[in-house]
């Protein structure tokens, strides 16, 4: 992504469809008003019909929310920045992330859209069942851990909007300069966007953060 030509202003055209267009776009209220009901529900599902301690539920949503930074992490480096060789492959990176490497201050795209979103989400939720299952032979924990990663990722998603389009609170400066250097100074660091713990884990801060 080194060569990508950066505009602050206006927004990629991903397809040439219409309404896949329309699809590839979402507003943060969108995936709040999924999201956020989802996670509460699951979470008083798993206690209250399923009969999981108060405390397990508490230990396995922060489980689920530290396991989002480090899958946060992952993706963002090894996935969306791919170093794809293959025709397919560079559209497929492009439509994932480098259009936002872009346009980082198209709006409409810094959300996941909601369709992939309940794709991946639920794919996510079928492994923690699965292994849940196979742990304790009850689904309770997956639900519980899954809410917790669901909020990590809402808390990230926030995070990285507010990034592109307002001003840094003093207290989260650090994030804000951590991800504008990713774009702007070295697309191959600085990885992390809700924390900095892996990049610091991994040796991919950014030589101004360190």
């Amino acid at each position: 992504m080194n060569n990508v030509t950066i505009n602050n202003k206006g927004q990629a055209k991903i397809f040439k469809n219409p309404y896949l267009e329309m699809l590839s776009k979402t507003k943060p209220w969108v995936i709040y008003a999924l999201y956020i009901p989802l996670n509460v529900y699951l979470v008083y599902y798993a206690g209250s019909k399923l009969h999981l301690p108060v405390g397990l539920i508490v230990l396995l949503f922060l489980a689920g929310m530290f396991s989002w930074t480090l899958f946060e992490y992952l993706v963002h480096r090894f996935l969306f920045h791919f170093k794809a060789k293959s025709v397919t492959g560079k559209r497929l990176v492009y439509i994932f992330h480098e259009n936002h490497h872009e346009f980082p201050r198209d709006q409409a795209r810094l959300f996941m859209p909601l369709v992939p979103s309940i794709l991946m989400s639920s794919v996510m939720l079928l492994i923690f069942c699965g292994v849940s299952y196979l742990v304790s032979r009850s689904l309770a924990s997956a639900l519980v851990f899954f809410s917790g990663f669901i909020s990590g990722y809402l808390i990230y998603v926030s995070i990285h909007f507010a990034i592109h389009a307002y001003r840094p609170p003093r207290y989260l400066k650090v994030l804000w300069r951590n991800h504008h250097l990713h774009h702007y100074k070295n697309p191959d660091k600085a990885f992390g966007v809700s924390s900095l713990l892996w990049d610091k884990i991994f040796g991919t801060l950014p030589d101004h953060i360190n």
